[in-house]
């Protein structure tokens, strides 16, 4: 198995946790939709290739 896989599916649930962080009251809150943009970009881009890699196993030996 992959062991890239598993990197790939941290990955997202990082994406969801830069989501979910809570910005406000913080000096930080000024990033704020930069965080969110940027968590949505890393959740679609490997679970694009989470199912590029599903997809190809699926029709190969």
């Amino acid at each position: 198995m992959d062991n890239r896989i598993f990197l790939f599916l941290a990955t997202i649930l990082s994406g969801f946790a830069l989501i979910k962080v809570p910005l406000a009251d913080s000096f930080l809150e000024s990033v704020s939709p930069i965080t969110d943009v940027i968590g949505i970009l890393t959740i679609l881009v490997f679970s694009l290739v989470l199912i590029y890699k599903g997809v190809r196993s699926l029709f190969s030996k």
